[in-house]
């Protein structure tokens, strides 16, 4: 089975330092980007690439870029103003490591670097907005979580599906554009990613039930029920290997492989 993660640590380790920045700000960027991860978007990116006959190569710029995008955000979403975490995978959040103001700009600076690094590819426009409509669509799922709570399915919905599925299609659909997809194919790869994102989405409320069920917040475990929660899980599984049964090779293993061991996480 393919193994991207040392493909981009490394990339991510050197992008970040390629860029000359003051030494306080650069660090506190790379403490959150190189924190570790399952590097999932990224690890998309470069999959839907190499499944529509791109290369590792072609993508690498697109998939760190999301990582960053990733790494901003979580710096964010940290701070006492909207989810108030002191911990992130096992060590300070940003935050605490460096204080509220150099995290705010240490979000900032790399949803710049992002942005940045992405300048330095020529063309390939169809990538590019993808991931910047992404980013502004995952912003824009953090302001309607912040600012009006979910009531029902159908409102937590449209709050997930930009808040998490955002950055997966932009991961799934960068990667299939800078590999060469046509319409059809990126609409294949379209469908892959919302079903993907809310199978994760799905199984992220299942293992955090009890945190979420003592802050009292509206997930598909408290709407649906566990069990029901289990089935749409189950159902989005299948409904993905589907999908990815008209492709074949190494990266559309890869992909069928990633689902189901997203259907089944524990951590």
């Amino acid at each position: 089975m393919k193994d991207y993660l040392p493909i981009i640590e490394a990339a991510l380790d050197r992008y970040s330092a390629a860029f000359d920045l003051p030494p306080l700000f650069l660090t506190s960027m790379r403490y959150s980007l190189l924190s570790g991860g399952k590097r999932i978007r990224a690890c998309l990116c470069l999959a839907c690439c190499e499944l529509v006959g791109g290369t590792v190569e072609d993508a690498l710029p697109f998939a760190a870029a999301l990582e960053m995008i990733h790494a901003y955000s979580l710096i964010h979403d940290d701070l006492p103003a909207m989810d108030d975490d002191d911990m992130r995978r096992g060590k300070p959040s940003c935050h605490k490591a460096f204080g509220e103001g150099n995290a705010i700009l240490a979000g900032d600076g790399l949803l710049t670097m992002a942005m940045r690094l992405l300048s330095d590819v020529p063309g390939q426009e169809a990538a590019k907005r993808a991931v910047f409509q992404g980013a502004l669509d995952m912003a824009a799922g953090q302001s309607l979580d912040l600012n009006v709570s979910a009531r029902d399915l159908a409102s937590l919905q449209r709050i997930h599906d930009l808040k998490t599925g955002a950055l997966f299609r932009a991961a799934c659909l960068s990667g299939a554009y800078r590999g060469g997809c046509d319409g059809a194919t990126a609409e294949d790869i379209r469908a892959f990613a919302d079903k993907l994102g809310l199978l994760f989405q799905m199984t992220d409320d299942l293992l955090d039930i009890d945190k979420d069920q003592a802050e009292g917040k509206l997930t598909y475990v408290t709407l649906l029920g566990v069990d029901e929660t289990k089935r749409e899980i189950d159902a989005l599984a299948s409904d993905i290997r589907k999908l990815l049964n008209g492709y074949s090779g190494e990266a559309a293993a890869y992909l069928c492989d990633l689902a189901n061991r997203i259907a089944v996480r524990t951590v």
